[in-house]
């Protein structure tokens, strides 16, 4: 008689109440499909609903969004291989990370917000237990880094304290009131984001108009369900766990944990309605920026802005690197290849295809381009979002 094929025996420590989480164990399913089906223990928590493993589980590694110490004293005591899938708690020893770069996280955000004319910046996070400093800090270290002030929101509480929802309105109202207009506001996540955007509207604070909200990650239901649509970073969850279990398929037949974290960026900016604005007093590049945005994926090029306004090209050029910090051809070919890496990430178009929906003339133009500005051919970085 054949032997039967082991399974291993996995701890999916991950939440399944927001998309982030179900797109990380989506990931995890991908790549233990590919082992012959791996036996996952999907989000097992205690009494208090807490994610703790069960007492007679005996298995061969965890993946987790390590959250307490209780948890960590927990899973280490069982001495198994584990893979860390958030920086909450990063950095821990004999704990393998694959996590969200968050450096690149913050380089999206601002790049979206200074894109649509922002010189105001602001970072929303109230205390709590639930995420780390970490993507704060490099929103704020991009921000001043290029040159502009970033006002945080401080209201004085400890982490884990609990605080009424009247207080907190109360609290981010008054913080809200001292902010410059118009400002673009990055916060730590897409619950912060619709909470955020609650009080605006609670308080006749017009969003976007006044406050630009853009969320630090995306859950699908929130962004979508709030008022105004939220716009947010689209974190490659799944990606994150398609590795994990990589990295934990590693270790379990005898690898070393890596000294260093693996850093996954996330696949962009999703646009909504909450950073829907150009904010810019000069209304002759207004109208260029919307010009460009309707006829961009035509065969258009600057002598047909010139066309529409009564500018010559001299000023123009001057207007543009004024507040964006490039031409209005460079501006073109952004808007462009945004739309090129939308589509690779989103759609099963081919790439002569996507290149004409862009406004280029041909597939190769567009891979030329592209390859310069995000530093990879089309086609490896569809491989690298759209596939595990």
């Amino acid at each position: 008689m054949a032997d039967v094929e082991y399974l291993r025996r996995v701890a999916v420590l991950v939440e399944t109440d927001d998309s982030w989480g179900c797109s990380v164990i989506r990931g995890i399913y991908d790549y233990s499909r590919r082992q012959g089906q791996w036996n996952l223990l999907i989000d097992p928590s205690d009494p208090g609903n807490r994610p703790l493993l069960p007492d007679r589980w005996n298995g061969d590694g965890v993946i987790a969004r390590l959250s307490s110490r209780m948890q960590i004293d927990q899973i280490l005591e069982r001495r198994l291989p584990v893979v860390n899938v958030d920086t909450l708690f990063g950095g821990l020893a004999g704990v393998c990370d694959v996590v969200t770069d968050d450096a690149a996280r913050a380089r999206q955000a601002f790049d979206h917000l200074r894109d649509r004319g922002f010189e105001k910046f602001a970072y929303f996070a109230p205390p709590n237990t639930r995420y780390s400093d970490s993507r704060g800090e490099q929103f704020v270290k991009i921000v001043t880094g290029e040159g502009f002030e970033c006002h945080e929101y401080k209201p004085g509480y400890r982490p884990g304290r609990k605080i009424s929802w009247t207080e907190q309105q109360r609290r981010v109202t008054r913080w809200l009131a001292s902010l410059p207009r118009p400002v673009a506001v990055f916060t730590v996540d897409a619950h912060r984001g619709r909470q955020l955007a609650e009080i605006c509207q609670m308080t006749d604070v017009r969003v976007p108009d006044s406050v630009a909200i853009l969320a630090g990650d995306t859950d699908d239901l929130m962004c979508e369900v709030c008022t105004p649509p939220l716009s947010s970073v689209a974190v490659a969850g799944r990606r994150i766990g398609f590795e994990a279990a990589a990295q934990l398929d590693r270790i379990m037949q005898g690898a070393p944990c890596p000294a260093q974290p693996l850093l996954i960026p996330p696949n962009g900016v999703i646009a909504r309605q909450s950073t829907d604005i150009l904010a810019i007093d000069d209304d002759t590049v207004v109208r260029a920026l919307r010009f460009i945005q309707a006829h961009a994926f035509r065969d258009i090029v600057v002598k047909d802005i010139l066309r529409e306004l009564p500018v010559s090209r001299r000023s123009l050029e001057i207007q543009f690197r004024k507040y964006l910090g490039r031409s209005p051809a460079e501006e073109i070919r952004r808007v462009r290849l945004e739309k090129g890496r939308e589509l690779l990430s989103n759609s099963d178009m081919s790439i002569a295809e996507i290149a004409s929906a862009s406004g280029f003339a041909n597939g190769t133009r567009f891979g030329v381009a592209f390859r310069k500005k995000f530093g990879m051919a089309p086609l490896a970085y569809r491989k690298q979002v759209a596939s595990p």
